[in-house]
């Protein structure tokens, strides 16, 4: 007999406070947005060559922290799954800061 089975996977958290879920938010647009507001301020201070190279960097920093993030909140049978930024931000809300589950 086959013991071959599909392990349902958890939901992601929901935040309930509303400090938990301004906590997410502003996780979620650093996530999202920091890249971008790097390379404009760059390109406003210095010159667009430097700008695009601070863009590209910071892709790939944001793209470390976020992995980071994911891999230490996430459940293990659960990281084959896509997150977005939203989904990153809730799990690490609520394991790491609100403590909800």
């Amino acid at each position: 007999m086959k013991t071959d089975f599909i392990n349902q996977i958890e939901p992601t958290p929901k935040l309930t406070s509303k400090k938990c879920k301004l906590i997410s938010f502003t996780l979620r647009i650093f996530l999202q947005f920091s890249p971008y507001l790097t390379g404009l301020v760059v390109w406003f201070m210095y010159d667009y060559f430097i700008a695009i190279g601070v863009l590209l960097l910071s892709f790939i920093v944001v793209g470390i922290i976020r992995s980071k993030l994911r891999n230490s909140v996430i459940p293990f049978e659960q990281r084959e799954y896509p997150y977005n930024d939203q989904g990153i931000a809730d799990w690490y809300t609520a394991k790491i800061l609100c403590f909800y589950l």
